[in-house]
């Protein structure tokens, strides 16, 4: 059975390969696909990239990979969309899949969804590195400041000591993530939600209406306080450095590359670093993962040696610690190689 399957893919990514290729001649696909596509997560890009480096250099036979930077919930929408050669191979992903995900998977064929958690960054709140006085923050404030109706009522605050008297009064501006991003959907569930939650009116009312607590608690106010910077975390941090009183946010990798530029705002006292984020005692900690198409393991070139290019670098002391990637505990890293020695597909069963 399991042969037959490969052979239909291969023969599906080989048809793809002969068609029209983005010009509308032939060959231009079958070129692409002889290498990795990834796609998704701009916080898991510079990690992925740096995979990529590393599995070229090591395996001069195979293409270098090509890894774009598209947002996890794009990415999942490209990965998801079916098996062949027009369909990325990996997407890097800033939280778990969806059992939403999965399902559009399984509906476009792609019934083999391989994960693999690669390690852990932090969600990380960030000011001007010139700012004499830091930010000192909760969830609650977060929430407060950037939420359409917090605590279902009107927003009205305009500065951060509209939302707390111990803050200072400048004015609420806060750069961040797109809807598209995993970062957003991580910002929602670790910050956002949290923050919600320290009203006991929104525990109970998380109890009686899930729906309309998760549309209190996560929508974000669209009148200018909170600006969506895409997908590019280099510029975030630059329009952050250059406005003082700005606050950004994005993956903790950034904030190190960039610690001369911007720094961490503590949430509840906890500054984020290496070590808070972890030992989890950071609120913004959380695993980031790579999802394989299982589908194109046998077929697409290199496939399986840049799996094991990852499992090199997300070792502790591996290469991918020098770009800010933290090392998962020692029993989930090994669980994750013995999944690259072994690729087992997940389920929406598996994300209970």
């Amino acid at each position: 059975m399991k042969k037959s399957l490969m052979t239909l893919v291969a023969a599906t990514l080989a048809l793809a390969a002969c068609g029209p290729g983005p010009t509308g001649g032939g060959g231009g696909e079958a070129a692409s696909r002889q290498q990795i596509r990834i796609v998704g997560s701009s916080t898991v890009y510079p990690f992925s990239r740096a995979v990529a480096e590393r599995f070229a250099q090591a395996n001069p036979g195979f293409a270098a990979p090509i890894v774009e930077s598209t947002g996890t919930g794009g990415g999942m929408n490209l990965f998801c969309g079916g098996v062949g050669a027009q369909y990325p191979d990996v997407s890097n992903a800033s939280r778990r899949i969806k059992a939403s995900e999965i399902e559009l998977c399984n509906r476009n064929g792609v019934n083999q969804v391989i994960e693999l958690p690669v390690g852990i960054d932090g969600l990380a709140l960030i000011e001007s590195a010139t700012r004499s006085t830091g930010f000192q923050l909760t969830e609650r404030d977060v929430y407060a400041a950037l939420a359409a109706n917090p605590f279902g009522r009107a927003q009205t605050a305009r500065t951060w000591r509209d939302v707390n008297p111990a803050l200072p009064a400048v004015a609420i501006r806060v750069y961040g993530p797109p809807p598209t991003s995993g970062t957003r959907d991580s910002f929602a569930e670790l910050i956002l939600d949290r923050g919600c939650n320290s009203d006991p009116a929104m525990q109970a009312l998380k109890e009686s209406d899930e729906d309309r607590h998760k549309h209190v608690c996560t929508q974000i106010r669209e009148d200018g306080a909170y600006i969506e910077a895409g997908e590019n975390d280099n510029l975030l941090v630059q329009r952050v450095s250059e406005n003082e009183g700005a606050v950004g946010v994005l993956g903790y990798s950034f904030l190190e590359e960039n610690a001369s530029r911007v720094r961490g705002i503590p949430i509840g006292g906890v500054t984020p670093t290496a070590e808070t984020i972890s030992n989890f005692t950071y609120p913004g900690a959380r695993k980031l993962y790579i999802y394989v198409k299982g589908e194109h393991l046998n077929v697409i070139p290199g496939l399986r040696e840049f799996l094991r290019a990852w499992a090199q670098g997300w070792a502790p002391g591996g290469y991918l610690s020098q770009h800010g990637l933290i090392p998962l505990p020692d029993a989930e890293r090994q669980a994750a190689e013995a999944t690259v020695q072994n690729p087992t597909p997940i389920t929406a069963a598996n994300l209970q």
